[in-house]
């Protein structure tokens, strides 16, 4: 957990790849502990062909009941055909544009959003981009995208600065607030 505050969280991530992973992760911990998904993460890496959304669309009805019986992954019938579901609206998005990061990118106007709290009570689960994020994403095809899920994601992926202004990451991360390419 240190690790991955320590050198990922929150840092603004513009591959649609990584991108992509964290989507899918973020969506199996819906109902879950980070902690439970984090301790997990190679197996899901793995298990979903290291995420990669063209394998992932491919995925047959055989390969889904393989995912399911995989101890190292969450079983979750819906959490699983989700992934296949989102990986069709992912690569969706990259046909039409280009590339998915453009499009995630725009809820904060291609530029990190700084913010600076004091404690960790203060920390939002939710924002008017991450509303706007989850219907758009549902209304492409995208599962286990609601706000919450969509803000948790937005926290990863650094699209929000949500380290707490104490946190030496807050003013590392703060300082290049470079914008998307």
């Amino acid at each position: 957990m240190r690790e991955y505050h320590d050198e990922e969280w929150g840092v603004p991530l513009f591959d649609d790849r990584k991108l992509f992973e964290f989507i899918l992760l973020d969506g199996m911990q819906a109902g879950l502990s980070w902690r439970t998904i984090l301790h997990k993460r190679e197996n899901f890496r793995k298990a979903f062909d290291e995420f990669d959304p063209e394998k992932i669309v491919r995925y047959t009805p055989a390969k889904v009941r393989k995912l399911l019986a995989d101890p190292g992954i969450i079983r979750n019938r819906l959490k699983v055909q989700a992934a296949v579901t989102n990986a069709q609206a992912f690569l969706s998005v990259v046909e039409k544009g280009g590339a998915f990061h453009p499009y995630i990118w725009g809820f904060v106007g291609g530029r990190p959003i700084q913010n600076k709290w004091k404690t960790l009570w203060q920390l939002p689960c939710r924002s008017r981009q991450s509303d706007l994020m989850s219907k758009s994403l549902r209304e492409i095809g995208f599962r286990f995208v609601g706000s919450t899920i969509c803000y948790a994601f937005m926290q990863a992926a650094g699209m929000v600065n949500d380290h707490t202004v104490d946190c030496f990451r807050h003013s590392e991360i703060a300082k290049p607030a470079g914008r998307m390419t």
